[in-house]
């Protein structure tokens, strides 16, 4: 039976800011480059226990970023957007948990990325900024868990793109995470994906306002990025999701318009999405998140092309959390993963939830998902 959970807000938060990596001491990155100083933006809720044994870190996907919860003013129109899921009496209940949620590097929600000055020229980065790896995000994220004076986490969890995230967490740091719990994810992208984010890109790149990256400044709107945004958002929705909500829905009437301008709904919600994307991302650290998101292959870097020997160093305990109706990240590329984590007697668990939301279903209200969590920290917490 589903327990009920609060939907409550936590209230009014902070955001807050760690810089490291200051020079004769910066992030030596995947791709053999040093690079610093760096700033992390980053929140947190609730409260850390004298023991530092309830933390759990969020990680967020593409589009996140390190507000997850709350609001920041009363008069906000949104919470942070996993509100739903961070709260007391919530899943990740911040009456017994301390809760840390970081932007990643490369991002432009505080974190230093392409839009961030660099210090060396007091003008932005632009492409100047080196091209980043997940695990270089994680190395940020573990020096920031560092400075908040926690030695190992309780927990990581995360969708999407933090999905990976948390996978690159439990095995490039196996001591530090007691338990992951991994969401519509994978442990490398699959060529249709990255067919998706070589578009997107290309649909910025092809953009004359992006100007090679040097387009901070100017007034005008990389429209491009929305175009990008469109695709993206096509594929983190379902067919049945898509049928079911607009189906072949006009805005106004029941006759062709016989132009090209909006006509049915679902154009309009795509073109919504794109275009008020323009005022919350940069094109920039769109190109650099998602390549990240290309490289990350689990088997290649830590079981020389064996998914299941990647898994050899394993310590934490995981839970994978798949959607029926997610086409971007099947549930067969979770189910993947757990038969090779079973294949080196690990402990794992998994559970496919019926939806027909897509792959977004994991940031939508879900009791299945909700329950999975709690029950999932709860024991995490017992074996601490």
């Amino acid at each position: 039976m589903n327990e009920e959970y609060s939907t409550a807000s936590i209230g009014l938060v902070k955001k807050q800011y760690y810089t490291f990596a200051e020079p004769q001491a910066e992030l030596h990155l995947e791709s053999g480059r040093s690079f610093g100083p760096i700033t992390v933006a980053y929140e947190t809720y609730g409260e850390l226990n004298q023991a530092k044994d309830n933390a759990v870190l969020v990680l967020h996907a593409l589009s996140g970023d390190s507000h997850a919860a709350g609001k920041y003013r009363e008069e906000d129109r949104k919470a942070g957007w996993w509100d739903i899921m961070i709260g007391p009496g919530k899943p990740l209940d911040t009456d017994k948990y301390f809760i840390v949620c970081s932007n990643v590097l490369g991002g432009c929600q505080g974190t230093t990325g392409p839009s961030s000055i660099n210090p060396k020229t007091n003008k932005p980065y632009c492409l100047d900024f080196p091209v980043i790896t997940i695990a270089d995000m994680v190395a940020v994220q573990k020096e920031l868990i560092s400075y908040l004076g926690i030695e190992r986490l309780l927990g990581v969890i995360g969708g999407s793109m933090g999905g990976m995230q948390a996978l690159e967490w439990v095995l490039a740091y196996p001591e530090a995470v007691a338990a992951g719990i991994i969401i519509a994810s994978c442990a490398a992208l699959s060529s249709q994906a990255i067919a998706f984010n070589a578009v997107g890109r290309n649909a910025i790149t092809s953009d004359k306002l992006w100007n090679r990256g040097n387009y901070y400044g100017s007034a005008e709107k990389i429209l491009g990025l929305a175009v990008a945004r469109m695709l993206g958002h096509i594929t983190y929705l379902s067919e049945e999701g898509m049928r079911e909500r607009f189906g072949r829905k006009r805005k106004n009437s029941y006759q062709y318009n016989y132009h090209f301008d909006d006509e049915f709904e679902i154009e309009s919600y795509l073109s919504h999405q794109g275009l008020s994307f323009l005022d919350r991302f940069d094109a920039n650290s769109y190109l650099y998140i998602t390549k990240a998101m290309d490289y990350f292959d689990l088997a290649a870097k830590y079981g020389s092309g064996n998914l299941t020997e990647a898994f050899s160093r394993l310590k934490a305990q995981l839970l994978f959390v798949a959607f029926t109706s997610d086409w971007l990240f099947p549930p067969a590329q979770s189910e993947e993963m757990v038969r090779a984590i079973l294949q080196k007697h690990k402990q794992v668990s998994y559970l496919k939830i019926e939806s027909s939301y897509g792959h977004d279903a994991f940031l939508l209200p879900s009791p299945s998902l909700n329950q999975a969590i709690h029950n999932f920290l709860t024991c995490a917490r017992r074996l601490f």
